[in-house]
């Protein structure tokens, strides 16, 4: 029988059985959990699976298909390097606030080269404009400019009062997505918003931080009543890349990588070599400081990663 993942909570699984839409429990057969692999986790809500049903209607997954992507963040087991959050996406969206919580451009960034390095196509959805200042509401359109320019899609919204969210439903249309940003950016708010019957939990901001506290403890797939699905996953604190060569990172921020044949050597990294023309657009102001910060901590951790 062929299924897909739904939910995850890390020992049970819920697999939608695609022909007749039925939903079972799941396990892992113990081969699966043998496979050597610097990910804590062999199965991820978006998988396609096969598997095959025992006594009390109990699934049994037997082989995972090939994946189209995926996304991963940093794992808090020291033994594993990262979690998969969500396989299969089409559109990953990053929920950008500006205040309550504040989300860093670092953060922002690391998401899009890890969206450039799995091939996942990412929209970057500035929320909760409705609680900002007319001079706050500047800033997010000089950052929505920024990234406009790079070559990335943005649009400003609100749960509360409805922004932009019948335009946010035709994007979402038909398509699996899946909603990241810190805890308190407002995914789950956002999630009840397009599809109220969901009701999913929502959590106050802490006062003490003005962070959110985590609402979703695991992922779990929803289906819209309009066509398509969203994955809303656990707070994430840091995504990851994993077997990525230090000289690949500039192929994930669009800015440099074309900027790099104008480089007098064409092995250039833009780190310290004479005429480089990311360094000379970093100058100029054409290539953004956040972006080329965020550029050269991963190229240390692309280098960290391949002593191990």
């Amino acid at each position: 029988m062929k299924g897909k993942i739904i939910k995850s909570t890390g020992s049970w699984y819920q697999v939608l059985e695609i022909e007749t839409g039925k939903i079972f429990e799941a396990r892992i057969r113990g081969k699966f959990k043998l496979i050597k692999t610097r990910l804590t986790n062999p199965l991820a809500v978006g998988d396609f699976v096969e598997f095959q049903l025992e006594q009390d209607d109990i699934a049994w997954i037997t082989k995972i298909e090939p994946r189209k992507n995926y996304l991963i963040r940093k794992s808090v087991n020291l033994s594993k390097e990262a979690h998969i959050i969500a396989s299969n996406i089409d559109l990953a969206c990053f929920i950008f606030t500006l205040k309550f919580p504040e989300t860093s451009l670092g953060f922002l960034d690391r998401f899009l080269a890890c969206c450039e390095a799995y091939n996942i196509k990412p929209l970057i959805l500035f929320n909760k404009m409705d609680v900002l200042s007319d001079e706050e509401s500047e800033i997010v359109k000089d950052i929505e400019f920024l990234y406009n320019e790079i070559g990335y899609e943005t649009l400003e919204i609100s749960s509360y009062s409805k922004l932009n969210l019948n335009e946010l439903v035709e994007i979402l249309k038909d398509k699996t997505s899946v909603f990241f940003g810190h805890s308190g950016c407002g995914k789950s708010t956002l999630v009840n918003a397009l599809q109220p019957d969901l009701n999913l939990r929502t959590s106050e901001i802490s006062d003490t931080h003005l962070k959110g506290k985590h609402t979703t403890t695991f992922a779990q797939m929803h289906f819209w009543d309009f066509g398509g699905n969203v994955i809303d996953t656990p707070g994430v604190r840091e995504f990851a890349m994993i077997d990525i060569e230090k000289e690949e990172v500039q192929h994930y921020f669009p800015e440099i990588f074309k900027k790099r044949e104008e480089c007098k050597y064409h092995n250039c990294l833009h780190i310290n070599e004479p005429k480089c023309a990311v360094l000379d657009s970093l100058e100029t102001g054409e290539i953004q400081h956040s972006r080329y910060s965020t550029y050269i901590k991963l190229m240390d951790e692309a280098e960290e990663n391949a002593h191990r």
